[in-house]
C-alpha cells in the first residue's frame, strides 16, 4: 500500500528564536519513499541538517520574529502488514548484551528506573521471560494507566504515570520502557506517524505517536504499549532514551504554537502513479520565492 504523511506546525515568535526540527521520516524507511518528505518552511530561513548521536536527522535554523510555519509531505511504500511479533523471543543475560544496548538499560530523564526497581521485581520476577515479560509489562501499563489527550503533561515521568494513573502515549511507552530496564531488557521511545488503518471509526485527529524498542535475541524489537497490539503503517521519526532525545521541534526561546495538523492516510495508487518515475519539486532543487525546500544530503564517508 502507498501512504501519505506529513504535518504542519505554525508558530509565532516574538523575536528570531534559534529552533531545532525533527520532523522527517527517519533513514530505514528510505528505501521505501517515494514523494520526498522534505522540510518546507514559510518564510524561508537559512537551515543546516545533522545527525544527532542517535542517529536522528535534525535541521538547525533561526525562526524569525513573527508567523513561521514548517511542514512536510512525503508519500512511502507500506509492506500493509501490522507490527511483527516474535512470541518467541530470549532475554539476553546483561552480561551478554551487546555494548551498544546497555545505555537503555539507564534511568534516563522521563523513565525513572530507580524509583521503579523494587516494584518492578515484585511484580514481574516470578513470571516468564523474554517477549512474555514485555508483553505483561504493557498489560500491566494498560491496566493501570487511562488514555486521554486532556491528560498530557510535559513533565510527567514514568513513576508519576503509574502514581498518577493517567496520560497520553509518551506515558505509556516511557512507564514500560522504565519497567523493562528495571528487568534488565534495554528498551528506548521511538516517536513518529501512526495511521488508523483497520481501527474502527471515527479516528481520531491526527497526531504524532509514541512507542517503544526493547532488545531480545539478538535484535530490536517494536511494541507499542498505548495499543497494547500490533498496528498497521508505522513509520519512525526519531528515537532515543526518552522523549527528553528526541523532541519534534525545539525552540530557544519563546514560542506559541497557533497550528497544529498531522496525516497518515492511505493513498490511492494511481493518482501517485508518477511518482516512482517523476522526481519530487524537493529533488529538483525547485524554491518557490516565500518557501524553503530542505532535503536530505548524501553524508560524506570518513
Amino acid at each position: 500500500m502507498l501512504i501519505s504523511l506529513g504535518c504542519r506546525l505554525d508558530f509565532h515568535f516574538p523575536q528570531p528564536t534559534p529552533l531545532i526540527a525533527m520532523l522527517t521520516v527517519h533513514q530505514s524507511r528510505f528505501s521505501d519513499l517515494l514523494r520526498q518528505d522534505g522540510l518546507v518552511l514559510a518564510p524561508g530561513v537559512p537551515v543546516e541538517g545533522y545527525r544527532d548521536g542517535f542517529g536522528n536527522w535534525c535541521i538547525r535554523m533561526v525562526a524569525p520574529a513573527g508567523d513561521f510555519m514548517l511542514s512536510t509531505n512525503g508519500v512511502f511504500r507500506d509492506s500493509g502488514l501490522p507490527d511483527p511479533v516474535a512470541p518467541e523471543a530470549r532475554q539476553h543475560e546483561v552480561q551478554d548484551l551487546p555494548f551498544d544496548t546497555l545505555v537503555y538499560l539507564l534511568g534516563s530523564r522521563y523513565c525513572d528506573t530507580d524509583l521503579l526497581s523494587e516494584q518492578a521485581w515484585q511484580i514481574f520476577d516470578k513470571g516468564p521471560t523474554g517477549w512474555a515479560r514485555v508483553q505483561a509489562i504493557c498489560d500491566f501499563v494498560q491496566a493501570h494507566v487511562t488514555f486521554g489527550y486532556h491528560h498530557a503533561k510535559a513533565t510527567r515521568t514514568a513513576s508519576q504515570t503509574l502514581a498518577e494513573g493517567v496520560g497520553v502515549c509518551r506515558d505509556f511507552a516511557h512507564l514500560a520502557i522504565a519497567l523493562c530496564r528495571c528487568m534488565n531488557i534495554p528498551a528506548r521511545y521511538c516517536t513518529g506517524y501512526l495511521s488508523d488503518i483497520g481501527e474502527p471509526l471515527p479516528h481520531p485527529t491526527g497526531d504524532f505517536a509514541a512507542w517503544m524498542e526493547f532488545y531480545l535475541d539478538g535484535q530490536w524489537h517494536i511494541f507499542d504499549p498505548r495499543n497494547n497490539a500490533p498496528r498497521f503503517a508505522r513509520f519512525l521519526v526519531a528515537r532515543g532514551r526518552d522523549a527528553a532525545d528526541v523532541p519534534l521541534t525545539q525552540t530557544f526561546g519563546s514560542a506559541t504554537m497557533t497550528g497544529f495538523r498531522v496525516w497518515t492516510e492511505e493513498t490511492d495508487p494511481k493518482a501517485t502513479a508518477s511518482l516512482a518515475t517523476s522526481p519530487a519539486p524537493e529533488t529538483l532543487g525547485i524554491h518557490l520565492p516565500t518557501f524553503t525546500r530542505l532535503t536530505r544530503r548524501k553524508e560524506r564517508k570518513p
